[in-house]
């Protein structure tokens, strides 16, 4: 059971909030870039967050406020997702899949794109959650770290199976169980974010770069490696590299892991900590080759053929973007139609294709084959089993060992 404290928030976290917010994956847009899965997010959104703004917890695990369900009568849907994150039509006047879905149910949908950032978003929505009411949202799309908050403080509804059969057959096993959400009982994801390697093979001579080992080790690349400036990326890929899984990894661990950075920096193997701006610096070639995160990977791609990446061998971080209902919400099992209706595969192909995020959707190959075979290939979007068998989530973390990690990873960038 999450307990809250009314310490305020530590340096390294207030510093870690603001690298993700002015350059790491928080700053970034939705359809050129990835945004952040929240280092410090995680940190504004807990008890510093509540207890700086006087407002109490509301709820505790396994209490969650369940509204009186309004779905029979009032055929709506509130929907609050972040920007181009939706399919649109090309004249930009509509919503095909949204419609398609109102055009069968009966159900309207007041798409809202009011998520610019998760610790902004629940900023608006916390008042609300924490005194028991309703937000006016029936669904909200936020970072697995928020999910988890919420789910963990009894701000999320449980859903219900029956209402969720595409969802529950079709949800790819790489984003079945998260350690915060076991078997999705109260959410489902949207899409997926993934951490690889990429490398300029014009600046690494046509040597292929595939594994955190060549990135501290190898003498070829010395003073033109990065790394990122997000700790749950860099110490993640570390870790896995390491042998360790980085969702159940020890204190010892940890630190191991920030070792064998410190050592890439000590030797100048590590040219710099980044957070997006290692894409300009990859597409000169200034940097060999680096973390990075995989949408960004597709953008460069699109204009540089120099650009490759890999999955290691030893496996890579995913975090996830995530459909909840709200406590209070008032058509949940509206809500519910909506998200199941996105596991449909020709629908679950469309938004793919728009989009271009890894989709969590198992077997949608051949239908987003029929849009665009060069997506359907595409193992960013569509991992194939060898590369989903390597994925893996970086463990949930409590308020102490969050300080304490980024105190540590502070100290490693120089922050």
């Amino acid at each position: 059971m999450e307990q809250y404290q009314s310490d305020r928030l530590s340096a390294a976290q207030l510093a870690a909030v603001q690298r993700s917010m002015t350059n790491g994956r928080g700053a970034l847009s939705r359809r050129s870039l990835l945004r952040a899965s929240g280092i410090g997010a995680l940190a504004v959104g807990g008890a510093g967050m509540l207890s700086a703004c006087g407002i109490p917890p509301a709820k505790r695990e396994g209490d969650a406020a369940v509204s009186d369900d309004q779905s029979a009568k009032e055929k709506r849907i509130a929907f609050s997702n972040w920007t181009e994150y939706m399919d649109i039509s090309e004249d930009e006047k509509s919503r095909p899949t949204l419609e398609a879905f109102t055009k069968r149910t009966g159900i309207t949908v007041k798409y809202t794109e009011d998520i610019n950032d998760n610790v902004e978003f629940f900023g608006k929505i916390k008042p609300q959650l924490a005194a028991g009411q309703d937000t006016g949202r029936d669904l909200i799309c936020v970072t697995d770290w928020l999910a988890a908050r919420m789910i963990r403080l009894g701000w999320a509804q449980k859903l219900d199976p029956s209402n969720l059969p595409h969802a529950f057959a079709n949800l790819s096993p790489q984003f079945r169980s998260p350690d915060w959400d076991p078997g999705r009982a109260y959410s489902y994801p949207w899409t997926g974010i993934s951490t690889v390697i990429a490398y300029n093979s014009k600046a690494t001579g046509g040597r292929t770069v595939d594994s955190v080992t060549q990135l501290l080790d190898d003498p070829t690349l010395k003073g033109r490696v990065g790394f990122l400036t997000e700790m749950r990326d860099s110490v993640g890929m570390t870790l896995i590299d390491m042998g360790k899984d980085p969702g159940k990894f020890t204190d010892a661990d940890y630190d191991a892991a920030v070792g064998r950075l410190q050592k890439g920096v000590d030797k100048k193997q590590i040219r710099r900590f980044t957070g997006n701006d290692y894409t300009s610096d990859l597409d000169k070639g200034d940097l060999a080759a680096c973390l990075a995160w995989a949408g960004d990977v597709i953008q460069l791609q699109a204009d540089n053929p120099d650009i490759k990446f890999t999955i290691p061998s030893a496996g890579y971080i995913t975090s996830s973007d995530n459909l909840l209902v709200p406590a209070k919400a008032r058509h949940k099992t509206n809500a519910e139609k909506l998200i199941d209706y996105y596991y449909e595969l020709p629908v679950a192909a469309q938004l793919a294709a728009y989009i271009n995020y890894v989709c969590p959707v198992d077997g949608v190959k051949d239908e987003l084959a029929k849009i665009d075979p060069a997506l359907a290939s595409n193992t960013l979007i569509l991992p194939d089993k060898a590369m989903a068998a390597k994925s893996h989530a970086f463990r949930s973390l409590s308020s102490k060992e969050e300080t304490a990690y980024e105190e540590k990873f502070a100290t490693l960038i120089g922050a």
